[in-house]
């Protein structure tokens, strides 16, 4: 618990303090040149990031509150659940135990934290040789490499659609230089 508690601290202050640089994503990183399993799930968790930042770039506190119905999560609540699936997708990379995290962020923390979470998970993968020793951990079960793909990866690629969608809705659509395929965003 102690080190869950300094890894948190240490991912906020960190954070606050490189609120003033750049965050990663908003093009993805060159691709790979060769073709590994780590290089592969590496360029899909930075595909995520990708459209995570662009997903929740410029959002106002309306598109924040904004849900569809009753029965959805705002797409506040999207972030924040986006945010802590790249705390299990960066905790399998560090070979760590998932605690519940009850610390208290706010938009811009959250996304910041989520994005940085994203681009260092990418690195350990890009750099791995073999991903199997990539496992989710919960208590004593270990979960293979697998279930990060069509789990918390999957999952939040998909919550990136709704929040893309959810904005149009609110007015506030990503910006139309934003192209998905080639990850890059068009200059004037």
């Amino acid at each position: 618990m102690k080190t869950k508690l300094f890894f948190i601290t240490l991912i906020i202050t960190t954070t606050m303090l490189s609120q003033t640089k750049e965050l990663p994503y908003y093009e993805l990183p060159e691709a790979s040149k060769t073709f590994t399993a780590g290089t592969v799930a590496a360029r899909q968790v930075d595909a995520l990031g990708f459209r995570f930042y662009h997903a929740t770039d410029g959002l106002t506190e309306s598109d924040l509150v904004y849900k569809s119905s009753d029965s959805v999560r705002t797409t506040g609540e999207t972030v924040k659940h986006i945010y802590e699936l790249s705390i299990i997708v960066l905790n399998s990379t560090l070979k760590q135990e998932n605690v519940k995290d009850t610390t208290v962020l706010d938009f811009e923390a959250q996304r910041s934290v989520t994005l940085n979470n994203l681009k260092q998970a990418a690195d350990i993968l890009r750099a791995s040789e073999d991903i199997s020793e990539f496992e989710i951990i919960f208590g004593s079960s270990k979960i293979p490499f697998w279930n990060n793909i069509n789990g918390p990866i999957a999952d939040s690629i998909w919550h990136c659609g709704q929040i893309a969608s959810f904005r149009r809705i609110t007015g506030n659509p990503i910006s139309p230089k934003v192209n998905h395929f080639s990850g890059k965003v068009k200059q004037d």
